[in-house]
């Protein structure tokens, strides 16, 4: 992975971070030290993946996927997860259908280029 692409997932995991404060979630030490983001809001935890600009959006979406999936603890209705791209993969995090992503409690945000993150709907 280039240095380009080490610092604009920095950014995405940023301006994500700052949108969990934002909305009233407290950014927690991951449980897995390999996670990119976790928050706490009252009983709700969400765990989530970040990925930035990359030259192979698809396969790099895919792995946060795989990762995302091994980072799944129990079986809590309180525990959201989380896909976050930037706008250039939100097509790639799109293709595993919304029926899925349901059904394992995964939502997408999109960071846009500006840094404003915004909940991608089903």
């Amino acid at each position: 992975m280039g240095s380009r692409e080490v610092r604009d997932e920095d950014r995405v995991t940023d301006a994500f971070r700052r949108w969990l404060v934002a909305e009233g979630w407290t950014p927690v030490a991951p449980t897995d030290p390999d996670a990119d983001i976790e928050a706490i809001r009252g009983v709700e935890r969400l765990i989530g993946e970040a990925k930035g600009r990359t030259t192979d959006r698809g396969t790099d979406t895919g792995i946060a996927y795989g990762q995302l999936l091994r980072r799944m603890i129990g079986g809590s209705r309180d525990t959201r997860y989380a896909i976050i791209v930037p706008t250039s993969s939100v097509w790639h995090a799109e293709r595993v259908p919304a029926t899925v992503r349901d059904l394992l409690r995964i939502d997408l945000y999109e960071v846009t280029d500006d840094g404003a993150v915004k909940q991608l709907r089903v």
